[in-house]
């Protein structure tokens, strides 16, 4: 039977790490299935799922643990495929603003407060073009629960939006079921 690992990846970014993993992998019986990873500031980081046998986990751990040694430390977990949600619907968020302390403090308080799940999430700096001011932008998915109040929600991001100086939006994906 195969099992599925989710891994945590983080070394000081140089050519060689994504190579190095792959190799590690398939070496050890295991399966890259999806990743996400990226450049920031000066380390590499990312998260990889993987797929095993149980034949082989335990040779594979051990693989991957020893990659410290590379200077590549790696967290991993065996997902548990039990713990699949409820009916779900994904939608998008953008928000654009000044740059301000606490802005993802009151963004992921709005959304735990109506049980919603991200996803994913981005965000990034940069300087607005006609100021020079810094210009903080994030944007992600969210799995928002049957039954949630999205009249509710919106009235509190509408309250963020002014007391932040933001803008926020929600829109739906294409694909509204997050069950696969």
């Amino acid at each position: 039977m195969n099992r599925s690992l989710v891994l945590s990846i983080l070394s000081e970014d140089k050519p060689g790490i994504v190579e190095t993993l792959a190799a590690t992998i398939s070496a050890n019986g295991g399966n890259w299935l999806e990743s996400r990873m990226t450049q920031l500031a000066g380390k590499f980081a990312g998260i990889l799922q993987v797929s095993v046998s149980d034949a082989d986990i335990q040779q594979l751990t051990q693989a991957l643990q020893a990659l410290e040694t590379k200077g590549i430390a790696i967290i991993t977990s065996e997902v548990n495929e039990s713990d699949a949600g409820g009916d779900t619907k994904s939608m998008h968020f953008t928000l654009v603003g000044n740059d301000r302390v606490g802005i993802v403090k009151e963004l992921s308080q709005a959304f735990a407060n109506h049980h919603i799940n991200v996803d994913e999430l981005e965000t990034g700096c940069s300087s607005m073009p006609w100021s020079g001011d810094p210009m903080f932008t994030a944007r992600g998915s969210l799995q928002i629960p049957e039954g949630t109040d999205i009249d509710s929600l919106m009235d509190q991001l509408d309250d963020i939006s002014d007391k932040l100086g933001v803008d926020i939006e929600i829109d739906e994906k294409e694909n509204t079921t997050a069950e696969e």
